[in-house]
């Protein structure tokens, strides 16, 4: 199998099975797992910034994220 990459991955568990350098369907696989677990893929969080104020990635999580933000703001 030819491994594929996207250039703005930004998720460094190179271990997962759904990451884009272990297949060849993009981001496909990623966000279908995260979106089965009401999880956000870390980009979106690294892309928001700022240090993510619990352990896990939830939706609950991200919005946490984002709300703690805004309030620095």
């Amino acid at each position: 199998m030819e491994t594929t990459s996207v250039s703005f991955c930004t998720c460094t568990d190179t271990a997962c099975p759904c990451h884009p350098s272990n297949h060849d369907k993009g981001c496909t696989l990623c966000i279908a797992k995260n979106l089965s677990q009401r999880e956000i893929p870390s980009c979106f969080f690294k892309k928001a910034g700022g240090e993510k104020p619990t352990k896990d990635w939830y939706f609950e999580d991200f919005a946490a994220l984002i709300n703690n933000l805004n309030n620095e703001e």
